[in-house]
């Protein structure tokens, strides 16, 4: 089987595709807030996933990290009105300290090719 790696830089790619699964590097957002980083966080997942050719009902698992973990409410609400209902993957979410102070959420996904 092919690895095939989109958007490379010296450090990662931003997605690799193995067989019929897709790896994303982790994404964050831009904004003020954890609201605001989340919906452009995962507007770049709907990006990449399409890119790939897959969609965010092929997501098999997520793992989100939040910066403070009192935010949680604010992701889940844009979280909830994105991902699709009818097929949610395995999901963690927890609080870590992120690259830079100004990054309030990340998300790594690993999904299946539609």
């Amino acid at each position: 089987m092919t690895i095939k790696r989109s958007e490379p830089d010296n450090r990662m790619s931003q997605t690799v595709v193995y067989g019929d699964m897709i790896y994303l590097a982790g994404q964050i957002g831009s904004g003020a807030d954890v609201t605001a980083q989340t919906k452009d966080m995962l507007a770049e997942v709907d990006r990449l996933l399409a890119d790939a050719g897959s969609s965010k009902s092929q997501i098999l698992s997520a793992t989100i990290w939040l910066a403070d973990i009192a935010t949680i409410s604010e992701m889940n609400a844009v979280w909830d009105a994105w991902i699709n209902p009818a097929n949610p993957p395995a999901r963690a979410c927890v609080e870590a300290r992120l690259a830079t102070p100004e990054f309030l959420v990340e998300v790594m996904i690993t999904a299946a090719k539609s």
